[in-house]
Order: C-alpha cells, then structure tokens, then sequence
C-alpha cells in the first residue's frame, strides 16, 4: 500500500527496505494495530452522526503533526491522558459490544448483573412497602393477583418494575466505571428524536395486528365484549402514565444489560447478537409465566422481534416503542371490551391465528424500521480513538497523529496534507 494521496510517504524500514511483516488485514488495509507512526492515534465518529464535533475531535483536529505529540500525550507515549469524553473504545462497536472497553474484563458483567440483582430486589420490596405505608396501594389481600385489568394491581406491578431502571444505571456505573447513557444507545444517551417516528411506525403494524387478533377470538367464540370495566378511568390514567416506564425498564434489563452482556462474553458481533436475542427472548417469555406453548411463542417472538429493532437501529428506542405501544394498547383494549380481552394468554380458540397475525405485526415492525433507516440515519457504532501501540516501523497506515476519518475531513477543509 503507498502513501495516501496528499499525505506523508508511507514508513519504510531503518533500510528503507520494502516492509516484510505481516499481511495487511487490519483497518484500513494495516494489521489489527493501526494508529500510524510515533504519538500517531486513529480517530473514528460515531457511525452516521449528524453534524457536530465532539471536544476530543476538535483536540485531534488542532492538533498540527509533527515532532511534538500533543499536550495530552507525555513523551514516550505512555500514560495516555486523552482529552475529557474521549470513547472507551479503540475502534467502533455496535450497541450489543459496548461492554468491550479497553479495560474490558470478563467478570464485570457478572458483577453488574449480581449488584442488579440485588439492588432490583431490595428496591422492589421498598417501593410496596412505601406503598402500603403510606396508603397509596390498598391491602393486597383484596386485590386479584390475575387481574390486570385492575388499576391498583397494574400500579403496583408498573412501579415495581420502573425501579429495575436506575439498577442498571448503578450496573453500569460500579462495575464498568462507564457513563450509564451506554445503556440506552451507541451515543451513551437516549436518542429522543427516534421516539415519535417508531411509535408511527407501529399504527399499521402492530396496533393494527392488535385489533385483527382480538376481532379474530371474538370470531372465534373465546369471549364477548361486556363493556368497560370497572374504574376504566383510573385504569388509563395508569396505563398511560406508568406503562410506557415499565417497558422502558424491561427493555433496559431484556435488550440492555443482560443482552449486551452475553453478547460481550461471545466476543464475535454477529454471533453474540444472534445468541443474546435467542436466550433472553426465552427468558423474557419464560419470566411471563405463560400458560400454553402458543402464548410462549408468542412472548418469545416478542422478544426476537425486540432484539432486532435494536441491532438494527443501535439502541433501544424503537425496542422501548414496541414494547410500550402493545402494553398501553393491549391494556386500553382489555379494559374497554372487558375483562375476556387475554393480557396474559393467548386465546386457546383462535391460537394458531392470533400467533400468526403477531408474528406477521410484528415482522411488519421490524421491516419498517429496517426501511427507514435511510431516512431517520440512526447511529449503529459507536465513536471510537484508538489508544493502542503504534504500528511497527513500515507498516502502512493513517498519517501520523490523526485518524484517517478526520484526515479526510481536514484535507477536503485545507486542502492536501501539508498545504493547508
């Protein structure tokens, strides 16, 4: 490979010898360490980020090559010190691989999902204490524990779960030492601009499966509408109030953490996201306590549909969506029509059917999301610096100092290397 156009000759040996090292394979047609020469780092913006250039791009881009390393690289090029915000990582990676930062370490995960455990549990027990003391749940032995349909049941059931979201916060930040928004998305923050398109993109998808399954059990004989139930009122308010944060919770648990820690331990990014979609849609279904193999199938299709939003847009946003508008919607239906509407099961009559057209709404989702990906540009890696030892002397990579992404930029700026 000969040097880049507009830039520095490519390093040759203390001979100047033709470089006769290992086959280039790495970034950039280099082997797998690729900075470039002496103080050289290689420098990566989040994959499709808009406009904008994070501080520790503009410390890179000030930054005129030369014999001096920068101000936050000390001489020899040990104890880096980058400048604040700099990535945890050293290339891009996608939502799944975010755990695997240069400090990663197998054990960490386990650790966060232990510190979950435990802090879930003892958050979840305070919060119906709290409850009960202070009078806003009702004596629980006067509740139906099968009624979802009740709006002080599905309080105390949505609360419960909301808590579950600053334990994965508290995962992240304790074991990993990383900024929580690295649950949420490859931009290490929720990325509210995707909400209201998602949540769109569900009216002819899955709100519309939604209603063809319920017109197909009352076809099918396995319930008659009765009319709202009782307190309908106060069962919206909940619902709409507190159902969106108890799926937002279960998306963060399902398709965060636990997804993107089994997919750390895979190592491989297709392969870990492929095995983290299939164990935690099972235990997804499974935590559901579903009554028949049809209503398993169906959560755990749930689950994969979840998991491919996710990878397909780099975050949980679109996840968060699918979850929340099945839950509100489901819950407004059930208790409109009466109680017959199943939250919790599958209709046995019409249950090959109902699972079909779910199937069928939620493939609808998924394709939709995958389509507009051209137009609403979501991130799917991160932004990377790479931190790593430089190459060996001759081997072909990025001008020295700067990453080949933001030579690019600075030359189509100030024109070819050295002129500008």
């Amino acid at each position: 490979m000969g040097p880049l156009p507009g830039g520095p000759p490519a390093p040759s040996t203390a001979d100047d010898e033709p470089y006769t090292g290992p086959p280039p394979t790495g970034r950039y047609a280099a082997p797998p360490h690729v900075p470039g020469a002496a103080h050289g780092v290689a420098a990566w913006p989040a994959a499709g980020a808009p406009g904008g250039t994070p501080p520790w791009q503009q410390a890179l881009l000030r930054w005129q090559p030369g014999p001096q390393p920068p101000a936050w690289l000390p001489p020899g090029g040990s104890g880096l010190q980058p400048p604040p915000g700099t990535p945890p990582h050293d290339e891009p990676v996608e939502y799944l691989q975010v755990m695997r930062t240069r400090d990663w370490r197998w054990w960490r995960p386990v650790l966060g999902l232990l510190l979950f455990a435990v802090f879930y549990g003892v958050a979840a027990v305070l919060v119906v204490i709290a409850g009960l003391a202070t009078g806003v749940f009702p004596d629980p032995t006067a509740i139906d524990p099968t009624d979802l349909t009740d709006p002080t049941l599905l309080l105390v059931t949505n609360v419960s779960l909301i808590v579950a979201v600053p334990c994965v916060w508290l995962a992240w930040a304790a074991p990993h030492g990383l900024r929580i928004g690295w649950s949420s998305s490859v931009l290490a923050r929720l990325r509210w601009r995707l909400l209201a398109p998602c949540t769109l993109l569900t009216l002819p998808t899955l709100v519309a499966g939604l209603l063809l399954s319920v017109g197909l059990s009352v076809v099918a004989g396995d319930w008659a509408p009765t009319g709202p139930v009782r307190d309908y009122g106060w069962l919206l308010l909940v619902v709409l109030l507190t159902t969106p944060l108890q799926s937002a919770a279960e998306e963060y648990v399902f398709r965060g953490y636990l997804s993107q820690a089994i997919a750390a331990w895979v190592g491989r990014p297709r392969a870990g996201a492929v095995v983290a979609a299939v164990l935690t849609a099972a235990l997804f279904s499974a935590l559901h306590l579903p009554p028949d193999l049809w209503t398993f199938l169906d959560r755990f299709a749930f689950g994969l549909a979840a998991s491919a939003v996710v990878w397909l847009t780099g975050g949980l946003e679109a996840a968060i969506v699918l979850h929340a508008v099945n839950n509100v919607v489901v819950f407004a239906l059930a208790g409109g029509l009466g109680e017959g509407v199943a939250t919790d099961a599958v209709p046995a009559g019409a249950g090959v059917l109902v699972v079909l057209v779910d199937l069928l709404a939620m493939g609808g989702y998924v394709a939709l999301v995958a389509r507009s990906r051209g137009r609403l540009h979501p991130q799917t890696r991160t932004a990377a610096l790479d931190l790593r030892a430089p190459s060996p002397p001759g081997v072909p990579g990025p001008p020295p100092g700067i990453g080949y992404a933001l030579y690019r930029r600075r030359e189509a700026q100030h024109g070819p290397w050295g002129m500008g």
